[in-house]
């Protein structure tokens, strides 16, 4: 079985997770209408999700806006715990997988000890919301960020700073990247960790490394205990290279599923969010929907790359 989910917010619901403030105007009144906000919006698309075939959902970074930062101004744990709490129990009940992709800025390798202190703190966030959230299944994706003019020394410097980070370890997932780091590169780095490795197309095709497109994903899920995550994305052409499409390809799609091993949470990385799919394949989910057929992943797994889309 494949299950679909994408990132942050939901466009038809006009949700997000991710409402900020700027932290030149930090303060406990504004932070709590903004997490309420991100709360609020989190239980919606949920209860869409679950509603419209969607499995995975990876929650904004801002859901609580700066509490990583040494000046948040409030106890957030204590604060919202409960909420987090709540909202976990009904991801689980709707049979939601919930994660988390801190962005470029979050680089534990980085030989600036403020950077890594940083880094740490908002891993450690991430973490501390997912544990919080009941997420058993959760995942914590993360890039391997610079190189520094020595791949070997930024890579012992992650693993370093990582190896004792025991909250972050039991979430974390490390992630290709489109400039510096191949498929290859990145399962040493989860191997030394004890982490698995999400497969990025998008990345791949533009870093791909030694390895096809199938064996970086078998090698890749063999590091998973739970269900391997897979990021999907279709490039913007036009745009820069790595820019992501506002809708996957229908041939990104059927190489991704040629490829795949085994059953899979895919995660679309698309400017469309909950609209990213391929126009052919969201018109037979509501078609599958309304006349009871098998679910679209079952049957395009068995149209394309012999996939049968077996439950595991």
């Amino acid at each position: 079985m494949i299950r679909l989910g994408y990132p942050c917010e939901n466009l038809t619901l006009k949700a997000s997770t991710n409402y900020t403030l700027r932290l030149g105007s930090l303060s406990e009144e504004r932070v709590r209408a903004k997490v309420a906000q991100n709360l609020a919006d989190l239980e919606r698309i949920l209860r869409w999700n679950a509603r419209h075939g969607f499995g995975l959902f990876r929650i904004g970074q801002h859901l609580i806006p700066f509490a990583s930062h040494p000046a948040f101004p409030y106890d957030w744990e204590r604060a919202h715990g409960e909420d987090l709490k709540r909202l976990g129990a009904l991801a689980k009940a709707l049979g939601q997988r919930l994660s988390f992709h801190p962005g470029q800025y979050v680089n534990p390798g980085s030989p600036d000890p403020l950077v890594v202190e940083r880094s740490l703190a908002e891993l450690r966030y991430s973490a501390r919301a997912l544990s919080l959230l009941g997420a058993e299944d959760g995942v914590l994706v993360l890039h391997l960020g610079g190189a520094y003019g020595d791949r070997k020394a930024a890579l012992r410097r992650f693993v370093e700073n990582l190896k004792r980070e025991t909250e972050v370890l039991r979430y974390l997932a490390l992630e290709n990247d489109e400039r510096l780091w191949s498929v290859e590169e990145v399962l040493k780095a989860g191997e030394a960790l004890g982490v698995p490795v999400v497969v990025d197309t998008l990345h791949y095709a533009l870093n791909p490394g030694r390895l096809s497109l199938a064996e970086a994903l078998r090698l890749a899920f063999a590091t998973w205990r739970t269900r391997p995550k897979v990021h999907l994305a279709s490039q913007d052409p036009n745009r820069r290279p790595g820019a992501h499409a506002f809708q996957v390809s229908l041939e990104d799609w059927e190489r991704l599923l040629a490829a795949l091993p085994g059953p899979a949470d895919i995660m679309v990385e698309a400017k469309g969010k909950e609209r990213g799919l391929p126009h052919q394949l969201r018109a037979y989910k509501a078609e599958a929907k309304a006349s009871g057929l098998k679910p679209l992943e079952e049957a395009v797994g068995r149209r394309v790359g012999g996939f049968t889309g077996k439950k595991g």
